[in-house]
């Protein structure tokens, strides 16, 4: 069976709960044990698709077709197993799931409630295909004393009863604030936090600290004594120079061996971290950088493009160099050629990822401009590709109306809704007036590449399968004019009907994907493109 580690965070938001749970889960992994882990958000959304970026960060989409916090993201980059729909649940879901029993009669006429009800569903999904696995890691979102977090405090205060409290171990990350005008460290909030949690019947095995300075022995002791924990199980968490060199720096701390000893488990080997400490000297001791332009439209947010900064970060650790990324507003583009220019010309690359929406397109298509004349390497991401094909329709096919129906009725339209598509349970239809939630192309999906293509070559494959999250498709009726201007299609899906890669053989490095393979790179494995992308741009580096 399983053991269960619940992940609770307190006094404030944005602790690091999931790199916590992913540096944890990384460290239990490289000590051979099998690992999960699962995130449980409080708010009624049925899942994030539908949130803005500035709302929630990214959404992270998973291969079986899943919208979802962008904590996996990190668990997947630190442990290489793939995240599925059954990893993340909201409190919309299950009180949608629960309300359409009820709809239905399944409960045969009692009175559905929060306890027994809900707090079962949530327990149910911690346990839901776990038979595989050694360790279960479960992070609670939002903060210990939050109303939306209750249901779910309770349903693992009932779990650790239901499997063993020994097959449990609750860790608690909470925060140690520095007060400059004292010159001291205060220990009172996470006092308050952890009386809050254990007011809720759940007691906490190890305080992992939060804190900008060294936590000293007697703060420990002090944090230990009235908390009712072990001062070894007071943990220190000072900020890292890298998010890479989180599970290290915990490993020094004894974290993994703090859970372990919780669980009475004195057998376990010694971690392998040898691949940790190859990111971590390939991220400290670059051999040079390059700076590559983001022209999107959440640039204000770093979150709203979270696996893309760090694909970029591990494009730059597979070629051994700094990757220094300008976030810039697609929007300031669209006002003259001068500030476009002197903006673009220091990047050493230049990339254009998803989004949604017209704001900032006209910018988004003057980059793609930029970088097809002065032959700076690109690379474009669901929308980013869209852009590409418009601008060459535009700029090198002669259709100067080309656009998408995305941002109105065109007589050209280049980039047009998709309606219909094959996915793994056969033919999909959507329309324009179905619901935002949940209906677009979404998970991995298979294309064919053309044998002597770039593409092909970076893939070192004919085939490939990759993440999809977008609504509005490439029309095909326009490949014949686009490749006669000289943007190839390289890459289709299975079918041939939907184009899924564009690239530019006269460019030194051009490429146009309608996917996001930035879902999928790893730090110890980095994606192909983002590698081939940096070390373009490292090229491109040597040449201005």
């Amino acid at each position: 069976m399983a053991r269960f580690i619940f992940i609770t965070g307190g006094v404030v938001s944005s602790l690091g709960k999931g790199l916590m749970a992913a540096s944890l889960a990384a460290l239990l992994q490289a000590r051979g044990y099998r690992v999960r882990i699962r995130k449980f958000d409080p708010y009624l959304n049925v899942d994030p698709g539908t949130m803005s970026p500035y709302q929630h960060g990214e959404v992270y989409v998973t291969d079986d077709g899943a919208e979802t916090d962008l904590d996996l993201g990190h668990y997947e980059r630190f442990t290489g197993v793939a995240a599925r729909q059954s990893d993340n649940v909201t409190s919309g879901r299950i009180y949608q799931d629960i309300i359409a029993k009820e709809r239905r009669g399944d409960y045969l006429g009692a009175t559905v409630q929060v306890i027994p009800h809900v707090t079962d569903a949530i327990k149910a999904f911690a346990r839901a295909e776990t038979d595989d696995l050694d360790f279960v890691l479960c992070e609670i979102g939002g903060t210990v004393g939050d109303i939306e977090s209750l249901p779910f405090i309770e349903a693992i205060r009932q779990l650790r009863n239901d499997v063993g409290r020994e097959n449990t171990v609750s860790v608690h990350v909470t925060l140690v604030p520095y007060i400059a005008a004292a010159g001291e460290l205060k220990t009172k909030p996470t006092q308050h936090s952890v009386r809050e949690l254990a007011s809720l019947g759940v007691q906490p095995d190890i305080l992992l600290c939060r804190c900008e300075k060294p936590l000293p022995d007697s703060e420990r002791a002090k944090i230990a004594q009235f908390c009712n924990v072990r001062k070894e199980a007071v943990i220190p968490a000072l900020d890292a120079d890298s998010i890479y060199s989180v599970p290290v720096q915990y490993h020094g701390e004894g974290l993994d061996s703090e859970v372990l000893r919780a669980f009475g488990i004195a057998d376990a080997r010694d971690p392998d971290l040898t691949r940790w400490y190859d990111i971590m000297d390939r991220k400290r001791n670059p051999e040079g950088e390059v700076t590559i332009g983001v022209v999107g439209k959440y640039v204000s947010l770093p979150d709203a493009y979270k696996s893309l900064n760090e694909a970029l970060t591990h494009g730059g650790l597979a070629n051994r160099v700094k990757v220094n990324i300008r976030w810039l507003d697609a929007e300031m583009f669209e006002d003259g050629e001068a500030d476009l220019a002197a903006k673009l010309e220091p990047m050493h690359g230049i990339l254009v990822p998803g989004g949604f929406g017209e704001r900032g397109s006209e910018g988004k298509i003057a980059s793609v401009r930029f970088a097809r004349e002065r032959g700076v390497p690109f690379f474009g991401i669901c929308l980013g590709m869209q852009m590409a094909c418009i601008e060459g329709a535009r700029n090198t096919s002669g259709i100067a109306r080309a656009s998408s129906t995305e941002f109105g009725p065109t007589d050209e339209p280049v980039v047009g809704l998709i309606t219909e598509w094959m996915g793994a349970e056969g033919l999909q239809k959507r329309g324009a007036d179905t619901d935002m939630g949940g209906t677009m192309r979404l998970g991995a999906y298979e294309a064919k590449l053309s044998p002597n293509s770039h593409v092909a070559s970076i893939y070192g494959a004919d085939t490939i399968s990759e993440r999809h999250r977008h609504r509005y498709e490439v029309n095909g009726a326009y490949r014949e004019p686009l490749e006669k201007g000289g943007l190839v299609f390289s890459g289709l899906s299975p079918d041939g009907m939907l184009p899924e890669i564009v690239e530019r053989p006269d460019h030194p490095w051009f490429i146009g994907v309608q996917f996001h393979p930035e879902l999928k790179s790893k730090p110890f494995d980095p994606h192909p493109l983002f590698k081939g992308f940096i070390e373009a741009a490292v090229k491109q580096s040597r040449l201005v």
